[in-house]
């Protein structure tokens, strides 16, 4: 099957879109070419996406507490798919893959519709709610770690863990190698709390580094992503320790950062996990809480389980306890270079090309059923 057409659909996040993209760009060197749909908050982080056209569709979250809200988002779902069904006849894609989160439903279903082949890869450890939905319309659900719960039983697909896909940027970082910090030597940190930030950094971080012993603090250098509203107050913090730092709410050369980094504090999402995994470098993990399926926690617990990071809920995650962990950080560089290599061990570093391959297989079966 030469230059077959892949649909690619992904919700407007870093975390669905960044391992989309990767896809993609695996699936371009395979020679196939490439339709991105996904909702009107992708403008930020589709610029570098390889696509030979992007279609927007419309979706919600159908997780509102009240039943109007509900409706609306129910119904804006069923907008989407009306509009999905007659772009996806337009384009007649090979297969349709989708990268979960509520975006991706109107697509997947509209393919279902008009009987193209569909698979939905899923990042996190625990299923997401519109994966699940969409599980048993899937040929095949693409997995990023070994044991993800909450897939539903007999489904038709098959399960595939392929690791979650990185995208060049990553692999590029990945080069470099980690090297601890010596005694009286700087110490890089990085923080970040996903795409959208996560005020909890704000408030505990700088408190925290307020706390370390004044030779000890002297030694940080720190790059920390916060949100647009606590940006004045975590540079003035900062400023008034006589902290090296630079403070921003976005950080387009993330990876680049997280390779200069000699600890990493984040959330838990699953490309945050993949990306240290790969880079190999050691984290404090604090998944985001009140998450239904606790996902970010399944998903730090992958590293934690092996020695590459320490997992702190976030009500353990308190200026007093970071700051204990801070300190034996910068007094204890030999187990930073141990949780590095525990880190790096974890990783899938052709993850994009494992599903691209199964993904083109698929399309390939398809076609070959097709023509029969």
């Amino acid at each position: 099957m030469t230059a077959p057409l892949i649909v690619v659909t992904a919700g407007g996040t870093g975390g669905h879109l960044f391992p989309a993209e990767a896809l993609a760009n695996a699936l371009k060197q395979a020679g196939a070419r490439i339709v991105l749909a996904t909702d009107k908050r992708a403008n930020a982080y589709s610029a570098s996406f390889p696509a030979d056209e992007i279609i927007e569709i419309p979706s919600a979250t159908p997780s509102g507490r009240s039943v109007p809200q509900m409706m609306r988002a129910a119904f804006q779902l069923g907008r989407g798919t009306l509009m999905a069904i007659p772009a996806l006849r337009r384009l007649k894609p090979a297969m349709v893959v989708g990268f979960g989160g509520y975006p991706t439903v109107p697509p997947v279903i509209a393919a279902s519709i008009l009987r193209i082949p569909s698979v939905i890869h899923e990042a996190n450890g625990v299923m997401g709610r519109a994966n699940r939905f969409l599980a048993r319309r899937a040929s095949l659900i693409a997995t990023g770690f070994p044991d993800t719960r909450g897939i539903p039983n007999n489904i038709p697909g098959r399960v595939l863990q392929t690791g979650n896909p990185i995208r060049p940027a990553v692999r590029e970082a990945a080069q470099t190698p980690y090297r601890a910090p010596g005694p009286g030597e700087r110490f890089n940190l990085l923080v970040t709390g996903g795409s959208q930030g996560a005020r909890v950094m704000s408030d505990v971080i700088p408190s925290a580094i307020e706390g370390l012993a004044p030779d000890l603090r002297a030694r940080i250098v720190i790059v920390q992503q916060a949100r647009s509203e606590d940006l004045d107050r975590v540079r003035d913090h900062y400023k008034r320790l006589g902290i090296a730092s630079e403070v921003e709410p976005f950080f387009k050369d993330l990876p680049r950062r997280i390779a200069e980094a000699h600890l990493v504090i984040s959330r838990s999402g699953a490309s945050t996990v993949a990306e240290l995994a790969a880079i190999g470098r050691p984290s404090i993990l604090v998944p985001l809480p009140g998450a239904i399926d606790q996902d970010q926690a399944a998903n730090a617990n992958a590293l934690g389980s092996i020695g590459a990071a320490i997992v702190l809920p976030q009500v353990a995650f308190t200026p007093d306890r970071l700051a204990a962990e801070l300190r034996k950080a910068l007094e204890g560089p030999e187990d930073l270079t141990k949780a590095a290599r525990a880190a790096h061990s974890a990783s899938i570093t052709d993850a994009a090309e494992r599903l691209a391959q199964a993904v083109l297989e698929l399309a390939s079966s398809h076609e070959n059923g097709r023509n029969t």
